[in-house]
């Protein structure tokens, strides 16, 4: 009878150490990705911050562009706004398209692309797309290691009795950028 009672305390017990093993874990991975989006978050903001500066900057020599600027402050004003990764990659595609439309009309004043305050501004941006790369990937794998946890044996018990712990979407590129990617020129030598 003892020897019977002690192996069901023992049992009991492991199974109170899973369960609190597993759980820890899936805060742990949970809290990894909510930092993941964070930083993105961050780093989507000191993108935004210079913005202002650079449409600024541009103006000052391009007066006539007015559209570019508009579609420049739209776009920045969506990625501020967007409160879902789908809905921060979408705005951050319509970003990254009307800065290019920047960049473009900059390209059309050869005094604008020397000007060094343009050109500290560029780096910056660059600097700050570099970070928002790794982020994203940061995040991604973040994603990953959650979602698999979810589902693998015996967390997804677990979380099913808990219900707390979600899947996290995937901060992916665009169809037509996956299309790019996919459809690299090919280069030939004769």
């Amino acid at each position: 009878m003892v020897i019977t009672l002690i192996i069901i305390l023992v049992i009991v017990v492991l199974l109170v150490a899973v369960v609190w093993g597993t759980y820890n874990s899936l805060v742990k991975l949970n809290e990894r990705v909510n930092e993941a989006w964070s930083d993105i978050t961050v780093q989507l903001k000191y993108r935004a911050d210079l913005i202002p500066n650079v449409v600024e900057t541009v103006k000052g020599y391009a007066k006539h562009e007015k559209s570019a600027f508009e579609d420049v402050t739209k776009a920045r004003s969506a990625v501020m706004s967007a409160n879902t990764v789908k809905g921060t990659a979408e705005a951050e595609r319509s970003l990254e398209g009307a800065l290019s439309k920047i960049f473009a009309i900059a390209e059309a004043y050869p005094e604008l692309k020397a000007n060094t305050n343009f050109q500290q501004l560029q780096l910056q941006l660059q600097d700050v797309e570099d970070k928002i790369q790794a982020a994203r990937r940061f995040y991604n794998a973040g994603a990953k290691e959650l979602n698999t946890k979810i589902k693998l044996f015996p967390s997804n018990i677990i979380n099913n009795m808990i219900g707390h712990f979600k899947e996290r979407e995937y901060y992916e590129v665009a169809d037509e950028e996956k299309a790019q990617i996919q459809n690299a020129p090919q280069v030939k030598f004769d």
